[in-house]
């Protein structure tokens, strides 16, 4: 095919060496298969700006770490050059997230460069070679289903560990090769530690799954791995092959709000006391 503008620096750099075919257009970017020597690989164009139904939501790039303070100033603020450095971390966030992630023993695609909003990446292929279905596409048996769910809940366990939550994942979002799903799409993946909304985003992503897999396993449908794994993660205690029951409910204990008034108290009785013997000492 005709070689796209935007892979044509590739191209002239020889980093692709062929376009054979589109693979997917989506809301952020269309992906080629290209040839680079002898093997097949993906490359994924981000799409400009206003091109994207998928916008950069405040709440998906709260927390996210910016090392430069010049760019992150800029980022802060509408000018031109601002709304560029903006777009520029926006879309460096899924190489660094793969990158970040394959480290962490995530199934993802292997990435090899990113060039001018060009991410060139693994193709995750199926037993011919061709593109691997999407999970969305896949029918499963009931085994089939149980065992999917349990490599996906154990990816978005490392995930966790490694300090990110994907934000939008579903079967649309997984892709199946011979060995089992592969995590795609992945420039909304949130900061957890840093986000306010990857609480909200995590339970999102792990109910999703529980509902599809649900479709062919019923049973799963009676978990709560989002709840468990959330707990495990604020108090300290989750890491990679945390052993996990999907058995979780969430503590509605009611809390002892003259318990909680008594701490405030004395916490103010202190601060007094500090003032005034502060107040002495300068007398």
């Amino acid at each position: 095919m005709k070689v796209p503008k935007r892979l044509q620096p590739l191209v002239d750099d020889g980093l692709v060496d062929d376009v054979l075919y589109q693979l997917m257009s989506g809301k952020e970017a269309q992906v080629y298969v290209v040839r680079c020597g002898d093997t097949l690989r993906c490359a994924k164009v981000f799409k400009e700006a206003q091109k994207r139904s998928f916008k950069q939501a405040v709440e998906y790039q709260e927390g996210r770490k910016v090392r430069n303070t010049r760019r992150a100033r800029a980022m802060g603020k509408k000018t031109r050059y601002g709304q560029k450095e903006q777009e520029d971390a926006w879309l460096n966030a899924e190489v660094d997230a793969l990158y970040r992630l394959a480290s962490a023993g995530v199934r993802v695609p292997e990435p090899f460069g990113f060039v001018d909003g060009v991410l060139l990446m693994e193709l995750v292929a199926d037993e011919t070679g061709e593109a691997a279905p999407r999970l969305d596409d896949v029918t499963l048996s009931h085994e089939q289903a149980i065992d999917y769910h349990r490599r996906i809940i154990d990816d978005v366990v490392r995930m966790l560990c490694a300090g990110l939550v994907h934000g939008d994942l579903s079967e649309f979002n997984v892709l199946v090769d011979p060995q089992g799903p592969v995590i795609i799409d992945l420039p909304q993946a949130v900061d957890a530690a840093g986000n306010n909304n990857a609480e909200r985003m995590f339970q999102r992503d792990v109910n999703n799954m529980r509902r599809h897999f649900g479709r062919f396993a019923p049973e799963l449908m009676n978990t709560n791995y989002a709840g468990e794994i959330w707990d495990l993660y604020e108090s300290g205690k989750l890491h990679p092959g945390s052993p996990l029951t999907g058995l979780f409910q969430h503590d509605e204990t009611a809390a002892n709000v003259d318990e909680i008034m008594d701490v405030i108290d004395a916490a103010k009785e202190e601060e007094q006391e500090r003032r005034e013997r502060q107040q002495d000492d300068e007398d």
